[in-house]
């Protein structure tokens, strides 16, 4: 057996550049680039590898210096996603916070399903040093470290104790971020002196490596089951997830829409399944969805999900369908293909669309209501017209965050991608937002994380060079994290960050108020003479700050200054800021949540508003149902 000495660390760069995807004839790089922060838990094992392995142009695992953990995991999972999990990138720390700050990151990649290893420094495995800098002590157990807070939330764990067990580490590793089931975070934990160590590798461990993404097909008998339940139904509807962009179904999707007329509504990661004015498309669904989409769940008697984890905004906290309404779920996963009782039909999602579109040739839904749904969308066509209109129509007044959208999407093209996580704007966005190809709108709810806006939007940027990027972000969430617009500006990545100032936690201030709360401790405001946070609002300027780390800056204080603001940031060449103070009491507010949302209210309490809003929570909750 032939054989080559190298080090662990140097040995897993080796063998990272030498994987590769592979699905429906085309082979991607798996693993494309390492980001990192050097510590003295990787400094000398992966650090070294890398400045060994070289880093030009042609580098065997090209390296992005980040400024945060958490954050250069959102970049690497916004890179994942824009390439449908196909091609990855790694995240190296050392030992101690740097590992522990991936957490956060490695619990959104697993929740999302999309595939990030994870490469964290470790203690010693020789126990000589002991305990060595940044170790925790745990007394009952020598063989915890801090990693182990990413058992949890990662996919695949293991930790390489020894040189020879970087093999079978690797390879299990590659098979989980390969498979479209079970993809999310992987975590190789390495001490940081086996990285150092060196072993005779035989050569073959460094062969180049195809993993097949396969297409799994549906089985006959639950297709034909399939076929007939939705022959049967009178008022079908189709909810689009993210599993329909992940294997690449949207166009086996649309033609399964326009044999059928079923109407399609989508879930904030299925959103832009279809393109907002194709017939079928209703829009988003549950809490955050559209009235057409929710009226349709209401009376809905077969529900087809396709790639859908049917989360409690989807289903409205279990109060959307109606109790006789029957499921049928297309999902790669059979966890969830047999949610909330569903017939299901375990197969990957185009071949899914295929095999039922093949089945159900000849089968079309009623004239009256494909008339039906044509009436609600276009009903709601008026409310996302009316939202996004400046008011008053001059153009001159501070604009609502709504008009905020309506300014954005009055400027993009169909391949500018849209990037957001958290506050009122996923919600806004996921019934508003007209999605014009199918990777324009890239809303991460699944774990709903702020600060991930402007790392990912790196990531996407990295993933497709080509098309404009914008991270969306409100105040409270820039303020949490933009450390990675340094990284941004450093790599001349084009990245533009639409900055809005509403002076805090909108989002939960709004949701406070509704469940008793009466917004306490949601506004950025000074203190009062009672303790509270209802002083005057901070003297902050983040427009301020984003040009200190490098952005070209652009203010709007109007709704014309605002589009001529984003027609200048998106022909810049430069990483771009746009900063708008929203108005807080618009003329036309957003459209509120069509649907209810399962949000614990006191059960006793001496305030009035707690009180009433408890009358409220039982009052919904009375209607909630399990679909089994």
């Amino acid at each position: 057996m032939t054989t080559v000495r190298l080090t662990v660390a140097q040995a897993l760069v080796r063998f990272l550049a030498a994987q590769h995807t592979q699905r429906d004839g085309r082979r991607h790089r798996l693993i494309d680039a390492c980001w990192g922060i050097f510590g003295h838990g990787n400094v000398a094992g992966l650090g070294q590898a890398l400045v060994e392995s070289g880093q030009g142009p042609d580098a065997p695992l090209p390296f992005h210096q980040g400024r945060n953990e958490q954050a250069m995991v959102h970049a690497a999972v916004g890179f994942a996603r824009q390439h449908n999990r196909l091609s990855a990138q790694a995240v190296t720390t050392s030992i101690g916070p740097g590992a522990t700050n991936l957490t956060t990151g490695a619990a959104l990649a697993t929740v999302n399903r999309l595939p990030v290893l994870l490469l964290p420094g470790d203690i010693f495995a020789n126990r000589v040093p002991d305990p060595v800098l940044q170790q925790l002590e745990v007394p009952y157990a020598g063989d915890i470290s801090v990693n182990d807070a990413l058992r949890p939330v990662s996919r695949y764990f293991d930790r390489v104790l020894r040189p020879e067990a970087l093999i079978p580490a690797a390879l299990q590793a590659m098979r989980v971020l390969t498979d479209p089931a079970e993809t999310g975070a992987v975590t190789l934990a390495l001490p940081q002196d086996v990285q150092t160590e060196a072993y005779d590798w035989p050569e073959e461990f460094f062969a180049e490596r195809v993993w097949r993404v396969a297409r799994p097909v549906p089985e006959p008998e639950a297709l034909a089951e399939a076929a007939a339940a939705v022959r049967a139904a009178r008022r079908p509807l189709l909810i689009a997830g993210g599993g329909v962009h992940h294997s690449e179904a949207e166009e086996a999707l649309r033609a399964f829409a326009d044999m059928t007329g079923i109407p399609v509504a989508s879930t904030q990661a299925g959103k832009g399944s279809l393109r907002y004015d194709h017939p079928c498309d209703v829009g988003g669904i549950g809490h955050t969805g559209t009235t057409v989409a929710d009226d349709l769940a209401c009376a809905a008697d077969l529900v087809i999900g396709v790639g859908t984890r049917y989360t409690d905004f989807t289903t409205a906290s279990g109060t959307l369908f109606a109790p006789a309404t029957r499921f049928l779920n297309l999902n790669i996963a059979a966890f969830d293909g047999h949610k909330l009782g569903a017939l299901p039909l375990v197969a990957d999602a185009r071949t899914g669309l295929q095999a039922l579109a093949a089945a159900l040739r000849g089968h079309r839904v009623s004239p009256d209501y494909e008339a039906e749904y044509g009436r609600g969308k276009q009903a709601w066509e008026r409310v996302v017209a009316e939202a996004f209109a400046p008011h008053p129509p001059d153009g001159k007044a501070r604009p609502s965050q709504t008009q905020v959208l309506g300014a954005l999407d009055s400027v993009v093209g169909d391949e500018d991608v849209v990037i957001n996580a958290a506050g009122s704007m996923p919600g806004d966005l996921h019934k508003l937002w007209r999605a014009r190809s199918p990777r324009q709108y890239h809303v991460e709810y699944g774990y709903s994380c702020m600060g991930y806006e402007i790392p990912a939007a790196i990531g996407v940027r990295l993933a497709a060079p080509d098309r404009p990027v914008w991270a969306l972000v409100g105040d409270g969430t820039y303020v949490m994290l933009p450390t990675e617009i340094v990284t941004a500006v450093q790599e001349g990545i084009n990245i533009n960050v639409v900055l809005v100032q509403n002076h805090g936690y909108a989002s939960i201030g709004g949701l406070s108020e509704l469940t008793g709360g009466e917004r306490f401790g949601t506004a950025y405001r000074f203190r009062d003479a009672e303790g509270g946070y209802t002083g005057e609002a901070l003297p902050l300027d983040l427009a301020a700050n984003a040009a200190s780390l490098g952005m070209e800056v652009y203010r709007a204080a109007t709704c014309d200054q605002l589009r001529e603001a984003l027609a200048a940031a998106r022909a810049s060449e430069r990483p771009s800021c746009v900063y708008v103070e929203t108005d807080p009491d618009p003329d036309v507010p957003a459209p509120g949540p069509e649907a209810w949302w399962d949000v614990a209210v006191a059960e006793t309490s001496q305030r009035p508003a707690a009180r009433r809003a408890r009358e409220e929570y039982e009052r919904q909750r009375a209607r909630q149902r399990r679909h089994l």
